[in-house]
């Protein structure tokens, strides 16, 4: 074994916080535990009208469990979960929750309910942050949850192929033991399903390095509103004969079909990885030192995310996480991937060296072995839960320039002021992806008045977009304006109605209501 090289770094680099020993690496959906037990009807509280869906019957329960014994619910305590999102913002009143196991199930169901024109709401985790998970009326609740097979894992190619309804982290540890690992990875990796993530195309914290699903996934299973069975589930890494019909799943969320299979590319297990969390004394520098972190670690840079001062006092205040490096107003996390722990430790301290003495950090710590790489993660990964414990949250999902990612921070606590308890801004500055988040005490429709239209119409003017990774789903779908021509509307609506011509699949999601 070749002696691993200690670089000459600046003892602080190894400095480990005293409040580290309490912290929590916890990596999943978020608790709901403090959050208040009732959530407004979304009918009530946003302007939808139900469309002319036919409700369910009793012979239409009959059918449901004649396809699937024993798993159809109609039980009011069970349905509650799969009614209200996480974020506990938007809540629907679905009576029936459908669990399939097989695409074949499925199949059966929507042929039955394109026949009676029965809307449908296909769940996977319900980890979504734009509504798009769960009904907005009474809607059909069809859940993968029990299609959780793994079908194949091939070790020469990385090619996985499994059902729907696998929780991304199983499969982590699953391609992990065989020394690969997912080309995505969420906060929400305990909860949410790779169907899930393929259908609202999920980015996450390995886009820098590893691209987005519509590079990942090599083939899909969907079954189409008539009951279609499209079975394009390919482990081929190259395959020319004619239109791509995967990507009109990806990120379609719902709307266009049930993904009931996935067969995705899973890169090598990196033999080293590092993580650096640094304290950026201005925004200007956390642009300087990602330019210069390019340039230095090339190849080996997976992860670079920044947060703002904000954002980590209410890490501090709601989970009691400490923070590791002194206080700053802009902290970055900068994560290094690669074969050869020697060479990249070599690179990784050397930028470290210049960042330090070029004044671009103030302060650092860094972390090589695995418990300490998911304390550092947690400090990013739970601003999310943090948030959602400091009061009603309104999220904004945005891509932008990165030279001017930050800007609309600062303009909107000046243009909210006392109205808004907290105005944050962290995200994938690798990505240009802004998470925008205001915490208020409650929901007030005069703060959302303050807040939207202008959210969109500043995004708008940076030629960005209204949502970077999130996706659409029900409260997003009346601002597509803002990012796509009318040409491009257009064409979506005459593909949702060729594919859905009844229009039951996800209805009130992803387009624009007057399509």
């Amino acid at each position: 074994m070749v002696p691993h090289r200690v670089p000459r770094w600046p003892w602080w680099l190894f400095r480990a916080s005293p409040g580290w020993a309490s912290w929590g690496a916890r990596r999943g959906c978020p608790s709901m535990s403090s959050r208040p037990p009732e959530v407004m009807l979304t009918q009530e509280r946003y302007p939808v009208r139900r469309l002319p869906f036919s409700t369910v019957s009793e012979q239409d329960l009959a059918t449901f469990e004649h396809i699937m014994p024993g798993r159809v619910s109609t039980d009011p305590a069970e349905l509650e979960a799969h009614n209200v999102d996480w974020l506990r913002t938007v809540r629907g009143c679905s009576k029936v929750l459908l669990r399939p196991r097989t695409s074949e199930e499925v199949s059966h169901v929507l042929r039955h309910c394109h026949e009676r024109n029965l809307a449908v709401n296909p769940q996977g985790g319900n980890t979504g942050m734009v509504g798009g998970s769960v009904p907005v009326f009474d809607e059909i609740v069809l859940s993968t949850a029990l299609m959780n097979q793994v079908v194949s894992f091939d070790d020469v190619s990385g090619t996985l192929v499994c059902q729907a309804g696998c929780v991304l982290e199983e499969l982590s540890r699953l391609v992990e033991e065989r020394d690969f690992i997912m080309p995505l990875d969420l906060g929400a990796k305990g909860s949410c399903h790779i169907g899930g993530n393929v259908a609202t195309n999920a980015g996450g914290l390995r886009f820098l390095r590893y691209g987005s699903l519509h590079g990942n996934v090599l083939g899909l299973e969907v079954v189409l509103a008539d009951g279609t069975v499209l079975n394009c589930l390919t482990s081929l890494r190259k395959d020319n004969t004619g239109y791509d019909l995967k990507q009109l799943f990806i990120g379609s969320e719902g709307t266009l079909g049930v993904i009931t299979a996935v067969s995705i590319l899973c890169p090598p297990k990196p033999k080293a990885v590092s993580v650096a969390f640094l304290g950026c004394p201005s925004f200007a520098e956390v642009l300087r030192t990602f330019r210069t972190c390019k340039g230095s670690l090339g190849e080996i840079l997976s992860a670079f995310e920044f947060m703002d001062a904000t954002c980590m006092q209410l890490v501090g205040r709601h989970l009691h996480l400490a923070c590791p490096v002194q206080e700053s107003p802009f902290y970055v996390l900068i994560e290094t991937s690669g074969s050869h722990a020697g060479h990249d430790a070599e690179k990784l301290g050397s930028f470290l060296e210049h960042a330090l003495a070029s004044g671009l950090v103030t302060d650092g710590t860094l972390a090589t072995d695995q418990r300490r790489i998911k304390m550092l993660w947690a400090l990013r990964e739970r601003i999310t839960e943090a948030l959602g414990l400091d009061g009603y949250v309104y999220k904004y999902d945005l891509s932008l320039p990165v030279e001017r990612l930050y800007d609309l921070v600062t303009a909107l606590r000046a243009r909210l002021g006392a109205r808004a308890k907290h105005v944050v801004g962290y995200g994938h500055l690798g990505d240009g992806n802004l998470h925008l988040n205001v915490t208020a005490e409650a929901f007030s429709p005069s703060l959302l008045a303050a807040l939207e239209p202008h959210v969109y119409e500043w995004t708008a003017g940076q030629q960005g977009s209204v949502s970077a990774e999130h996706g659409v789903g029900f409260k997003k779908r009346d601002v597509l304006g803002y990012s796509k021509p009318p040409a491009a509307l257009q064409l979506m609506g005459q593909l949702k109605a060729l594919l859905d011509p009844k229009g039951i699949l996800n209805p009130y999601k992803t387009l624009p209501s007057r399509a």
